[in-house]
């Protein structure tokens, strides 16, 4: 299994694993919509024999009160249902937090499963004083420091880009 760049030929693949991944297709809709008016967008598969098997998105999030913080948004994040723990979700969010660090993004946030990040170094954004513009569980809104202390005393409302209004 292999983590590379998606690549535009890659984009039916991913398309159909999110569709195939959560109840409706608005998670892959909202995919589509990313990779046109978000800036920037990482995006990656996961491949096995050069078949698409799953794939993962970073996009800029907004800290209010310092819209210069380098923060990145995963989501959506989705593996084909007949491929799942078989290790593809953790190696995309590794590769993934690899690549935004490289980026230069300073930290990452998730509203996500608060059994399934922790693994990978997430905690309760509440910790920092961060906290998600919806209205959700202070468990599932979690978020990595990429730079250690680059959040020291960031507390605010983090805000997704428009358009996860559509979800």
């Amino acid at each position: 299994m292999i983590v590379r760049p998606e690549r535009t030929s890659d984009h039916q693949a991913v398309f159909s694993i999110h569709a195939a991944a959560f109840e409706t297709g608005a998670e892959a809709k909202l995919v589509n919509v990313l990779r046109r008016i978000a800036d920037p967008v990482l995006s990656l598969v996961a491949e096995i024999d050069e078949a698409v098997i799953g794939h993962i998105l970073f996009s800029p999030v907004t800290l209010d009160g310092d819209p210069a913080l380098s923060l990145m948004g995963l989501a959506p994040m989705a593996v084909s249902p007949e491929r799942q723990r078989q290790g593809a979700g953790s190696l995309l969010v590794t590769e993934g937090l690899n690549s935004c660090r490289s980026l230069g993004a300073v930290g990452v946030v998730v509203l996500g499963h608060p059994d399934y990040y922790p693994r990978f170094g997430f905690v309760p954004s509440s910790q920092y004083g961060i906290r998600s513009e919806y209205d959700v569980p202070d468990d599932t809104f979690l978020v990595q420091e990429l730079r250690p202390g680059a959040l020291a005393g960031k507390a605010g409302l983090v805000r997704y880009h428009e358009a996860f209004a559509g979800l």
